[in-house]
């Protein structure tokens, strides 16, 4: 039967540590300060322009934890070779948050997608996060709920305080990089990596996959337990990042079944196939509750415990009301519901 499995059981290397999962690739954890308490990260044999070290495949976030974490790595597991570029999978700040602070100390390029590095370029910036952002009417992640239905105004001053959230996380990013595009052969170390763009998570997420050796690096659009966070944010609010991740995720189907995939967030795991089978059913049943929900008119923020049956923080808050609006737009972009703007600035959802 088809299922989810992980072959190295229940071994977790521990914060500062290395495990090795294929020859030449090695699995480290770096703690983080939220409910989802870890990221995965990957250190990966390489010779890079001539000179022999590793490449590391995404930094964690910019914290003096997380510093000292890589210092002991540095000190104890790189057999002595350097640290010869740093690979990012996408802008979010446990991916990118200490791409500066690496590159700098190794001296090295960073390389990822465009969009992802601009982006992250941008918010890191005053005038990409904290301006926009903690200033009310200044079009940021407040206002862009409030017209969805979180109009307590002590819910949005929670939302306005968060507005350095992405900058105190990634306060530098590298000035200049190395563009990797979808169907690019990375070639490190003695294996060739091929990057799958996808979207819907991030602007425009890398994954990496060896085919031939059947392993991927999947960053956040593949996890074996939770699903990925895909949502509507408020530099485009009309978009549709649920349909894109849908259609992206379809870009895997044509690796190996036995491919062991190695996620930003939980245990490596062979099961892809078995796993976009559970993310397609997942987002229809909630897709199926946020029509049903529209039988009567409904905002973003009405959906909240229908869609979500826990207590949720000011941090978890700003995902559920993406996800949320997520929902509704790929029913309202496919003319399934309407949409309707009340007078005090409210967008309200109903079947047709």
């Amino acid at each position: 039967m088809e299922n989810i499995h992980y072959p190295l059981q229940d071994t977790l290397p521990e914060i500062g540590a290395l495990q090795e999962v294929a020859e030449g690739v090695f699995w480290l954890r770096m703690p983080l300060p939220f409910a989802l308490d870890h990221i995965n990260l990957w250190l990966l044999r390489d010779c890079f322009e001539g000179k022999e070290g590793w490449t590391i495949v995404d930094c964690g976030i910019s914290s003096d934890v997380t510093k000292q974490a890589w210092e002991n790595i540095f000190a104890n597991h790189l057999q002595g070779l350097p640290v010869v570029r740093v690979l990012v999978t996408h802008m979010h700040p446990d991916h990118i948050g200490l791409a500066y602070w690496l590159c700098e100390k190794w001296q090295v390029p960073l390389w990822m997608s465009m969009t992802d590095f601009m982006m992250a370029q941008w918010l890191s910036t005053n005038e990409g996060g904290l301006k926009i952002g903690s200033i009310a009417g200044g079009g940021g992640a407040a206002d862009h709920f409030y017209k969805h239905g979180l109009t307590d105004e002590a819910d949005l001053e929670k939302i306005r305080a968060r507005a350095d959230h992405y900058s105190s996380l990634v306060p530098l990013v590298p000035r200049r990089y190395r563009r990797v595009m979808d169907q690019e052969e990375v070639l490190i170390g003695n294996r060739s990596w091929l990057a799958i763009s996808g979207y819907g998570h991030a602007p425009e997420h890398l994954a990496f996959a060896c085919v031939k050796d059947k392993i991927m690096i999947s960053g956040d659009m593949m996890l074996p337990r939770i699903s990925t966070n895909i949502s509507v944010h408020d530099l485009e609010p009309d978009g549709d990042p649920l349909g894109m991740f849908l259609d992206s995720i379809s870009k895997f189907e044509f690796l190996d079944t036995q491919t062991l995939v190695l996620p930003s967030h939980g245990k490596p795991f062979v099961g892809l196939h078995y796993r976009m089978k559970q993310l397609r059913e997942h987002h229809v049943d909630r897709l199926k509750e946020t029509l049903d929900a529209c039988k009567e008119s409904t905002t973003a923020k009405g959906l909240l415990p229908i869609l979500f049956h826990r207590k949720l923080d000011s941090h978890q808050m700003s995902f559920a009301m993406g996800e949320a609006i997520a929902h509704l737009n790929y029913l309202w972009r496919r003319d399934q519901i309407k949409r309707e703007i009340d007078s005090h600035g409210v967008l309200w959802f109903s079947q047709r």
